[in-house]
């Protein structure tokens, strides 16, 4: 009985291990046709693309720069203040207006200055008609002592007289002259041509002597002033050339150093240098980067229309060996003459497109290049 038992287990063993083997056989034959059904994968079609330069990067030896911040300044800057007391009666200009040299920029109330013109006009009249007299009363007082009549005494006292008179009518003709001067101060007219950059009253307001009305910058050139480290107090001079990179400009300015001020401020350890900019349309109050060359280096520099931005990113177009157009994220360092400097991103003997940017698509392929 146990030897029938274990015959029978034996035989469902085989079977089941039989069953399994052809399952296996089944699957794999399954997955075989299926191999063989699936098509082939098509390669990817990229844009091809033509009319663009591809060059080499290689380093170059450039100047090593120091980049200082600083603010752009205009040249003249004239602060307009009031030369009398009175009410402001109006205000013919805002800010940022333009004006011409003698150009009216407000009025002052010109009652007591007016008052005191006509006074000193009537003063000058009533010293004309004195001095008249007394030019009379000489000529007649000479025709008598001509003629003997009077003694040299009564001769200087009349000749005094006609000097005191004529001294009187110049000193009335004076303070007519300051009178209306004085006057003339109600007028607040430009000194110069230029640019109205703050207005600080308005109509209404007590203008008093001394103080600031408007604040203008004339038309002309502008320059930089920055501070720099104390270090480099020695390196550098009035005279240096510089680039200069303003906030509201696509490109770079040459510059020149024209005032290193001698003194180190002892809170901050620097000093100051004032850079000239020529030309420039830029305003005073525009945040600049001053880049001075002080020494020289190695480094990569590419054409600045090779480097594209999008939104945020910063970036180029290389060329891998295939012809196979990428593009690449980078950062950028200081302007030269030749170019922008790339701190990262790129290596020597990397290609990238420096021409052609608007015909350039991320994934083409150039036309010509053989593909590996």
């Amino acid at each position: 009985m146990v030897h029938g038992e274990t015959a029978m287990k034996n035989h469902r063993y085989r079977n089941g291990k039989i069953f399994y083997f052809a399952a296996c056989l089944l699957l794999l034959a399954g997955m075989t046709i299926g191999c063989k059904g699936k098509p082939a994968e098509q390669a990817i079609e990229r844009p091809v693309i033509t009319g663009v330069t591809v060059s080499p990067v290689s380093p170059s030896t450039v100047d090593e720069i120091y980049t200082a911040t600083g603010t752009v300044r205009a040249d003249n800057t004239s602060v307009i203040a009031s030369r009398v007391m009175g009410t402001v009666n109006a205000v013919y200009v805002r800010e940022g207006d333009s004006v011409r040299a003698g150009q009216l920029l407000m009025t002052i109330d010109d009652r007591d200055a007016a008052q005191r013109e006509r006074a000193a006009n009537m003063a000058v009249e009533s010293a004309n008609q004195n001095r008249d007299l007394a030019e009379k009363t000489w000529q007649r007082y000479k025709n008598l002592y001509d003629e003997k009549a009077l003694t040299r005494q009564e001769m200087d006292q009349i000749e005094t007289q006609k000097k005191v008179a004529d001294a009187e009518y110049e000193r009335a003709k004076a303070m007519a002259q300051e009178a209306k001067t004085y006057l003339s101060f109600t007028r607040v007219t430009a000194p110069v041509s230029g640019r109205i950059t703050e207005k600080r009253i308005d109509v209404g307001s007590m203008a008093t002597p001394g103080t600031p009305l408007l604040v203008m910058e004339s038309n002309g050139s502008y320059y930089i002033e920055s501070s720099l480290d104390a270090a480099w107090v020695k390196t550098v001079k009035t005279g240096m050339p510089v680039v200069a990179v303003i906030e509201t400009l696509a490109q770079p300015l040459q510059g020149k150093i024209r005032e290193v001020l001698p003194s180190v401020d002892p809170l901050s350890r620097t000093f100051t240098i004032k850079v000239y900019i020529r030309n420039a349309p830029v305003r005073s109050g525009l945040f600049a980067r001053v880049q001075i060359p002080v020494g020289k280096k190695e480094a990569i520099i590419v054409p600045p229309q090779a480097v594209v931005q999008k939104g945020q990113l910063t970036g180029v177009y290389t060329v891998d060996s295939r012809g196979l157009v990428t593009y690449r994220l980078v950062r950028l360092g200081n302007h030269y003459a030749g170019g922008v400097e790339i701190l990262s991103g790129l290596n020597a003997n990397d290609r990238i497109i420096t021409a052609g940017m608007d015909r350039v698509t991320d994934g083409g392929m150039i036309a010509g290049e053989k593909t590996k």
